[in-house]
């Protein structure tokens, strides 16, 4: 698991936008000077692997600006809201599954010019309890797919998890780590 993204304590806000703040820090280099560093930060967000019976949920998406997209469930953490308690209500929210057995998986730092983290959950025996609850700028059709269907993911552009793509994709070519990543998402 990786280490979660840290705004340095000598790094000052420089600009605030609604939702990506950029900081600047003064930095010391390996020839003695000094030169400003900036990276942006925005709020922290979940995703969910989420397993219904044999199944995984994947979503279709769309999105003003965004346009269509393929996902897993997750969004944003809302000041003050705990990473779990974020996927909780993000996976009830987009999809009307419930799950009572979840673990956090990875902790993703996506980008090297941002401080971001996203903390990427297993939620397992998943149950549908309600119907979707969408904001305005949501449109989601939920799907469940085979797991070999979900590592294929990795192969095409609509899928928008970065980070989980390098994954699955070493996932296809490792037999070790498909096994284990498998045995891992349908432990009871």
């Amino acid at each position: 698991m990786k280490k979660k993204s840290v705004v340095p304590k000598n790094a000052k806000k420089a600009f605030q936008g609604v939702v990506y703040d950029v900081y600047q820090w003064k930095q010391k280099l390996f020839d003695g000077s000094f030169a400003i560093f900036e990276k942006v930060k925005r709020p922290d967000a979940v995703t969910i692997i989420a397993i219904v019976g044999d199944k995984i949920l994947i979503q279709k998406q769309a999105q003003p600006f965004k346009g269509k997209f393929l996902s897993l469930p997750g969004g944003r953490i809302d000041p003050g809201e705990k990473p779990l308690q974020a996927a909780k209500r993000e996976f009830l929210e987009e999809t009307g599954y419930v799950s009572k057995n979840s673990s956090l998986w990875e902790v993703f730092s996506p980008a090297s010019g941002m401080f971001f983290s996203e903390y990427t959950y297993i939620f397992r025996d998943c149950q549908k309890i309600q119907e979707q609850k969408l904001d305005a700028g949501e449109q989601i059709k939920c799907e469940l797919v085979s797991f070999e269907k979900f590592l294929k993911l990795s192969d095409l552009d609509a899928f928008r998890h970065r980070s989980l793509t390098v994954l699955l994709l070493r996932m296809r070519l490792n037999s070790n780590l498909k096994a284990e990543f498998k045995k891992l998402l349908f432990k009871k």
